[in-house]
């Protein structure tokens, strides 16, 4: 056990982060004496998105990260926990990773009023997602999708597909999970059609670097699987470039000392590729840098 005085955990206004800050202070109970207190942060990203629903503006890298990270540098919090998937792949001086807790699920879902499924839905559908990614796969399986920006929290879009907006939402299966809504299995999109975002459903937990005590808690809740996986997954979105909006779906799998990734990218062309390889979790970066030539090449 760690002691320490109140852990104070940094982050974002939403409920749903609100709710993956809980899952984090539920990993660490075991590791730490004395109370953690959440401390909600009001991020760049969170202000544009509310100020405008309707997607009227250019979302950038570190949006949604950047206020966090500064309140841990200036020592206003002593960890902050992130959607991994929101974190620019370059690091920043003085902070560190101290954990990643083990993955959700890490499918997107086709959320509909009716429960249509993919197939289903009417030609031209109308399609709420922001994601180059999303767009890109899902043209690739029917061109004839309309793919419609759309920002705000879980609650708002579904509240704007309910209203009519929409035909579907591309929503993260783990952020409807961890608010307890509930998804029809055949709404969860499998992989050869939907890979995700680098680090989807991952959650990291960053602190100082020169915060030892904490750092060791950390890495008692650290689960080493998921970390080699996404770390994967961030290395090869780094290696290709254009930051966590880049349109990669990445997916890594870690089992039996063997480490597999699959990518699906869209390249400024509108050329959109698949790309595979698997090889030791011991030499990541040799499996990352073939999958990236293979992306590249077509």
């Amino acid at each position: 056990m760690t002691s320490t005085a109140t852990l104070r955990i940094g982050t974002r206004h939403s409920r749903l982060a609100l709710a993956q800050a809980e899952i984090a202070i539920h990993a660490l109970s075991g590791t730490i004496d004395g109370a953690a207190e959440l401390v909600p942060i009001s991020t760049r990203g969170d202000a544009i998105s509310a100020s405008r629903p309707h997607a009227g503006w250019v979302a950038t890298d570190g949006q949604f990260t950047r206020e966090l990270e500064r309140a841990l540098v200036m020592g206003e919090v002593d960890v902050v926990v992130h959607s991994y998937k929101d974190l620019p792949t370059a690091p920043v001086d003085g902070l560190a990773i101290g954990a990643v807790l083990e993955r959700g699920d890490a499918r997107d879902c086709l959320v509909t009023r009716d429960g249509a499924t993919i197939d289903q839905l009417p030609f031209g559908a109308r399609i709420g997602t922001s994601s180059p990614r999303r767009a890109a796969q899902l043209a690739a399986r029917r061109s004839d999708f309309v793919a419609t920006p759309i920002r705000g929290n879980v609650e708002t879009r579904l509240r704007r597909l309910a209203d009519g907006e929409f035909d579907a939402l591309i929503l993260a299966a783990a952020g409807l999970d961890r608010l307890g809504i509930a998804v029809p299995e055949h709404a969860r999109l499998a992989f050869e059609l939907m890979l995700p975002a680098p680090a989807q459903a991952a959650l990291a937990l960053q602190v100082r670097g020169s915060d030892d005590g904490l750092r060791g808690a950390l890495a008692r809740v650290d689960h080493q699987p998921t970390r080699l996986a996404v770390e994967a997954e961030r290395a090869l979105l780094r290696r290709i470039g254009g930051g966590c909006l880049a349109p990669l779906g990445a997916l890594a799998e870690v089992n039996d000392g063997t480490l597999s990734l699959r990518a699906a990218f869209e390249d400024g062309t509108g050329e959109f590729a698949r790309a595979e390889a698997s090889g030791p979790a011991a030499d990541p970066e040799s499996i990352v840098e073939s999958v990236a030539r293979t992306l590249v090449s077509r």
